[in-house]
């Protein structure tokens, strides 16, 4: 449920391009923050997005996406966490999906983007699958806000429709959770080296609390704050929260990375 208030918007740190080299060979693996809800992974060559949203926002926004579509490089995968248009973008799919091997998500997501004319893979909550080397598991998330709007309830919705993504690669794990609040089995995950944080003040997300608790459960995780920031609705607590906060109550603060879109965080 859209939560109407007043709050102090943080501004993400202006974008850093990210160019063509970064789609190329590396020799380690290099997590982006696209902006908003989204990022890339290049490990070792193998280039995956998770929920891009490059083009085609109703929204205005605060920052723009580090690239365009048609800038964006070859792909091995895009992996798509839900069905909110912050994080399904159509727009962005349909313009890059001649360079991408392949469309994954919950099998919900799976038949939206098949009914948007973009072949796609889905699977199950827990489920692995290979993109070259890397080992992909939808991990829980409960988000199923619409549920209680009169507007969006379009179909009950259910809580395998909703996932977060487990990345293993040669160099580390990276799990970004989705947008989700907190549930018992997210504590329980193999310990990640990266943690894709969504932080947002909405009560269907996180929260600053239960942000502090993930974070207890995994003290040595770097943490890349996302889903702040970028969008400018002061009255909308799903695009606003202050990562800073989240630095005041944690052990090893140093390890949150409050990062520009586009910018680099190499494992």
């Amino acid at each position: 449920m859209r939560e109407e208030n007043t709050y102090n918007q943080k501004k993400a740190p202006n974008p850093v391009k990210i160019s063509a080299d970064a789609f190329g060979p590396r020799p380690d693996t290099a997590v982006y923050w696209l902006g908003n809800g989204g990022a890339m992974i290049n490990s070792r060559g193998v280039c995956i997005m998770i929920d891009p949203l490059l083009e085609g926002f109703d929204m205005p926004l605060l920052v723009e996406a580090p690239l365009t579509p048609e800038e964006t490089g070859e792909l091995s995968a895009v992996l798509i966490t839900h069905c909110d248009n912050d994080h399904l973008s159509r727009v962005t799919c349909r313009k890059i999906k001649e360079k991408c091997g392949q469309f994954c998500g919950p099998h919900y997501v799976a038949g939206l983007l098949k009914e948007a004319g973009i072949p796609a893979a889905g699977y199950d909550i827990g489920d692995d699958f290979r993109v070259g080397d890397v080992l992909v598991t939808l991990t829980p998330a409960d988000h199923a806000w619409q549920n209680e709007s009169k507007k969006h309830a379009t179909r009950f919705f259910r809580q395998e429709d909703y996932c977060g993504f487990y990345l293993k690669t040669a160099d580390g794990s990276i799990w970004m959770p989705g947008d989700s609040r907190l549930m018992e089995e997210q504590l329980h995950m193999p310990a990640p080296d990266v943690i894709l944080l969504d932080f947002s003040d909405s009560r269907w997300h996180i929260g600053l609390e239960g942000a502090v608790t993930l974070c207890r459960a995994y003290p040595d995780a770097a943490l890349i704050p996302i889903h702040w920031g970028c969008v400018d609705a002061p009255g909308m607590a799903e695009f606003n929260g202050d990562p800073e906060e989240l630095r005041k109550r944690i052990v090893n603060p140093d390890r949150l990375h409050v990062m520009a879109p586009g910018e680099p965080y190499t494992l």
